[in-house]
């Protein structure tokens, strides 16, 4: 497959989040790591007119509202990552029930309808929800690059392992960006 930009789409998967769980704290601390990356790649997704779909856990609201997720999920912890990436009104949000953003949700109708074939993931958990994202993306046949960088877990060898299984059992690319 072509990996082009312009049959690219930029999923960022559970950037609106409250960090309020068991081994939340890990998990926000290794977000703000990456967040200067996560900026970087909304920046050249939005220069290269790449379409940035977020897919994010509903939070029992089940509406596909991001501004209503936020005012949910928006605290202390969660204040800085969720406004330096939340949507712009340009950009599509989807919610999803459980871990993959592909499980019940319009996500691959909708990339079928923009006629993208390649995935640029990105968020949180890395060995959670992007995992369980990329083991879908690849059953439906998309070709994915999920930069290292822009990828975090609660535990840093979890992460690792995530992208290893991306990258040796779903041919991802895990360069960084």
């Amino acid at each position: 497959m072509n990996h082009s930009i312009e049959n690219s789409a930029i999923l960022f998967v559970d950037i609106i989040n409250h960090f309020d769980f068991d081994g939340s704290k890990k998990l926000h601390e290794h977000t703000k790591e990456i967040l200067p990356d996560l900026k970087k790649l909304k920046q050249y997704g939005k220069e290269n007119s790449i379409p940035i779909i977020y897919i994010n856990d509903h939070y029992g609201l089940w509406q596909a509202d991001f501004k209503k997720i936020i005012d949910h999920c928006d605290n202390d912890w969660s204040h800085d990552i969720i406004h330096t990436l939340k949507p712009d009104q340009d950009d599509y949000f989807l919610i999803k029930p459980q871990h993959s953003a592909f499980f019940q949700t319009p996500l691959h109708s909708l990339l079928s309808e923009l006629g993208k074939t390649n995935l640029i993931m990105a968020g949180v958990a890395g060995d959670i929800c992007i995992l369980f994202s990329a083991k879908d993306a690849y059953m439906h046949g998309y070709s994915m690059h999920v930069p290292k960088n822009c990828m975090a877990s609660e535990r840093k060898e979890n992460n690792e392992y995530a992208l290893y299984l991306m990258q040796s059992v779903m041919d991802a690319n895990t360069e960084p960006i």
